[in-house]
């Protein structure tokens, strides 16, 4: 083991030094996955960089950047008598504009967390006098799971199932980044878990229009401060290009089955990100062919108007424009156990992450 400790102390010693000697201005890179941000945040890869390399997080959380009008309509519906709510727990904390699901909760409604979407096609089986919802969340690494469960529940003719959809694409968020002149990103982490669905090619543009260098990474230490590596040698050379540091995960071309079922279930459409607002071509609706398990098409609904909270910076933080901390609200009103701003709540948001890893430096032991 001590041996292993060593090794691993050597690579990321080597690592750091070819980093600090190939960068030779103040440069900007960004993560767009939240599993990214919390793996660089434990092991305080921030503070074992270079003061040159900054480490920025983006719109990698997908409960972070789902905006409050999705929440209020959630909490809407969670409030009709004959609604059965089904969710992943990140979302039950999240604040909407007056209340949360948890709250609705509290109150009587039937909200249940669930492991998997297919869960939700029992519970319906089990309540056939219910409606049942399933709040779909997440970018292009959960969605086709999502895929798959409104398409085993047209094959078992369930008809008390649907979706709230606010499944969102990773590439289109990216584009809108670049697009902002406000924000200077020298080169993107791409997200790993994204990349194993989507493949390589849908971040080609980030090199080829934009001319700038991009790697995906996996989510060890080591992974990180490679991909980071792999970046700077790209700005050294002045070379851009897509670069795979997990190839022993993530496959040229994804994985097509998984695309395959997307493609047949959802259509792409705009969508609204907190934050970076509505991005053309970013979500994921349902195709006609499903259009059925569509809970806003098919079951009416009346929401609050929505607003976000006030002095809440999460959509500057989500678009690098600001770090946590330097929002008012930052561990002071807003903490993990009284959360104002969705940054603060999911296990993925970049202000939980300040907030429970911001100090920490790791020596690689």
């Amino acid at each position: 083991m001590s041996q292993q400790v060593n090794e691993t102390k050597q690579i990321a010693a080597f690592l750091l030094k070819e980093i600090d000697r190939l960068i030779d201005r103040p440069v900007r890179i960004m993560e767009v996955c939240g599993t990214h941000t919390v793996s660089i945040f434990r092991a305080g890869i921030r503070q074992l960089l270079p003061e040159k390399v900054e480490l920025v997080s983006g719109p990698g959380c997908p409960v972070c950047v789902t905006p409050n009008d999705y929440l209020d309509t959630a909490i809407a519906y969670a409030r009709q008598e004959d609604v059965i709510i089904t969710t992943f727990g990140d979302m039950l904390k999240v604040p909407g504009t007056s209340s949360s699901l948890n709250q609705v909760k509290a109150e009587g409604r039937d909200i249940r967390i669930i492991y998997s979407p297919m869960d939700s096609l029992q519970i319906a089986k089990d309540n056939p006098d219910k409606k049942v919802i399933f709040l779909a969340v997440g970018f292009e690494t959960t969605s086709p799971t999502a895929a798959a469960t409104i398409l085993a529940a047209k094959q078992q003719n369930i008809k008390n199932f649907f979706v709230l959809t606010a499944h969102k694409l990773t590439p289109p968020a990216i584009e809108a980044l670049l697009c902002d002149e406000k924000i200077k990103i020298d080169g993107f982490l791409l997200p790993g878990h994204v990349c194993v669905i989507t493949g390589e090619e849908p971040f080609t543009f980030i090199a080829e229009k934009y001319h700038l260098p991009a790697v995906v990474a996996g989510f060890e230490p080591l992974d990180i401060l490679q991909a980071i590596y792999m970046i700077a040698k790209q700005i050294h050379a002045k070379d851009f290009k897509i670069e795979n540091q997990y190839k022993r995960v993530v496959k040229t071309l994804g994985n097509m089955q998984a695309q395959k079922i997307m493609d047949l279930v959802y259509k792409k459409a705009p969508a609204n990100w907190r934050g970076l607002g509505v991005i053309e071509n970013s979500g994921l609706d349902l195709t006609d062919a499903f259009s059925e398990f569509d809970a806003l098409k098919m079951i009416p609904v009346n929401k609050e108007i929505s607003k976000e909270p006030a002095g809440c910076r999460c959509g500057e933080v989500l678009r690098g424009l600001v770090k946590p901390t330097d929002c008012p609200l930052f561990g002071k009103v807003c903490t993990p156990n009284h959360a104002v701003g969705s940054c603060m709540v999911s296990v993925e948001g970049t202000c939980a992450a300040w907030y429970k890893y911001g100090s920490r430096v790791f020596h690689f032991e």
